[in-house]
């Protein structure tokens, strides 16, 4: 997995790529949490759930049902996460669903049941550039440092460069020439 810190990257690259009030605070925050949540499996650990069970970490809780699931929980929320039900649906689903497509991106593990509960097998993205983050008690460590660099290099500068592009893209005077 990308770092838990790296997951808040699409929801917080969205907001700000986002004209100003678009996305509500309580809403930005649903999606960081929809984001980072999937990893609440490593729970399944403790539990002696095995790595590969449908249960276990970057199981069930990174497939697409999951996303929906959270989707849907943020559309029967929307009043309070101050947007429409579909803005609210669209923006925690995609949140939710980006934290599988990064965790594929990653150079281990056993994949992401993107499909489950249709399939249990695990998937990979062809090209996997972002380091595996250890688990907490390795994080501080060079292999840590590591995986950092590496989500810097592929996660969050091209994020930070596709955001200062967008603004600029909505800045840019209109020729009414035309």
């Amino acid at each position: 997995m990308p770092s838990i810190f790296t997951h808040a990257a699409i929801p917080l690259a969205l907001w700000c790529a986002a004209d100003r009030g678009r996305i509500s605070t309580p809403l930005l925050a649903a999606g960081v949490v929809a984001a980072m949540l999937p990893d609440a499996d490593v729970l399944a650990f403790a539990l002696h759930i095995p790595y590969a069970d449908s249960f276990g970490h970057r199981g069930a809780s990174h497939s697409m049902v999951f996303a929906a699931l959270m989707a849907v929980l943020a559309a029967l929320l929307h009043r309070r996460l101050r947007a429409t039900a579909v803005q609210a649906a669209a923006f925690v689903g995609l949140c939710a669903l980006s934290h599988p497509l990064l965790d594929a991106l990653t150079s281990g593990g056993l994949g992401v049941a993107l499909w489950w509960p249709w399939s249990g097998e695990r998937f990979f993205a062809p090209w996997r550039p972002i380091r595996v983050s250890p688990f907490a008690p390795q994080f501080f460590s060079a292999r840590g440092m590591a995986t950092v660099l590496s989500e810097l290099r592929w996660v969050w500068l091209p994020l930070a460069l596709a955001v200062v592009g967008w603004r600029a893209i909505q800045r840019a005077p209109v020729d009414s020439r035309t």
